[in-house]
């Protein structure tokens, strides 16, 4: 008798690639065909400084959806992160034009041209032991709630747009510091570490395939990551080995949530959280209620997720 666990029945690879992409209005329709085609769902997000995005679909449908990308000429390097899902992480398939594959807002930063150095996952540690080394991290403050790495600097920011600015107003911190810099798949941090070396600081240094190829390589035991790392799918959040975490989200105000913050009195599933509940109004309450009940009677009926899920 074969006792062995299942490998999970859906794969999903996060995606990037910086290149210089004109014809990314041509492509959309092309990238479309080939997901509906392959049973995929997520996001592609097309510019004219490349590709982002996350996907889902079978192990087969994957790999032939990635060896499309990568007969591209111009998707030829595509940085590629898999990891699975016991259940779909997506609902529907999006390919969407945008000014840029991940909006920090200043038109002068080009990855392309002065991003900054690569640490491999297994020199990660070393790097950010130093005293000498200014770590920080790039993502937002929901997704640092979550889990971030020991003696990072956390910038509190709601979306990457306010990085800039976070960065203007420490300056004088980051000079004559080794700057370590980290997001969830790298693709933030090609464009960080662009801006402060462009503001002249030298030593800028970012953690090569992000946190997730630091979790799937790096061994618990020897890990400086504490907590889980928030993904930006159904999943929520994965732990070492990208295993799926614990986390929710709040269906009221999509907060990313820990075990113990559920076990909030301020918790209703599906209507309130311990960061919405002094926002929200007993009217607001009832209705997400209502929400919630018609999407656990979906649910139930095996319909589609309802639109309010």
């Amino acid at each position: 008798m074969n006792l062995s666990t299942p490998s999970p029945p859906f794969h999903v690879a996060a995606l990037y690639r910086f290149c210089r992409l004109e014809r990314f209005e041509a492509l959309r329709e092309t990238l479309s065909t080939a997901c509906e085609e392959h049973h995929i769902k997520g996001t592609l997000l097309l510019a004219r400084e490349g590709i982002n995005g996350t996907v889902a679909g079978s192990e087969a449908g994957v790999a032939a959806l990635v060896a499309h990308l990568r007969s591209i000429p111009e998707f030829q390097g595509l940085d590629v992160k898999y990891s699975t899902a016991a259940a779909m992480p997506f609902r529907r398939m999006k390919v969407r034009l945008k000014r840029e594959i991940v909006t920090m807002g200043v038109d002068a930063v080009d990855p392309l041209q002065s991003a900054g150095t690569y640490v491999a996952p297994a020199d990660w540690n070393a790097l950010i032991s130093d005293p000498d080394t200014l770590i920080i991290d790039t993502r937002n403050g929901y997704e640092v709630s979550l889990g971030t790495f020991r003696g990072a600097v956390d910038p509190g920011t709601a979306s990457f747009r306010e990085f800039p600015q976070w960065v203007e107003r420490h300056r004088a911190e980051l000079d004559g510091r080794k700057v370590a810099m980290f997001c969830t798949g790298g693709i933030r941090c090609e464009k960080a570490t662009a801006y402060v070396k462009a503001l002249g600081i030298e030593e800028v240094f970012h953690l090569e395939g992000g946190i997730l190829k630091y979790l799937e390589e790096v061994p618990a035991a020897e890990s400086l990551w504490q907590g889980e790392c928030f993904v930006f799918d159904e999943r929520v959040s994965v732990a070492h080995g990208l295993a799926e975490g614990e986390a929710e989200l709040c269906r009221a105000c999509r907060f990313p949530l820990t075990v113990a913050e559920r076990r909030s009195p301020k918790y209703q599933a599906g209507v309130s959280c311990p960061h919405c509940f002094e926002a929200r109004s007993e009217a607001d309450r009832a209705r997400y209620a209502e929400r919630h009940r018609q999407v656990l009677l979906a649910e139930a009926k095996g319909s589609p997720a309802h639109i309010g899920g």
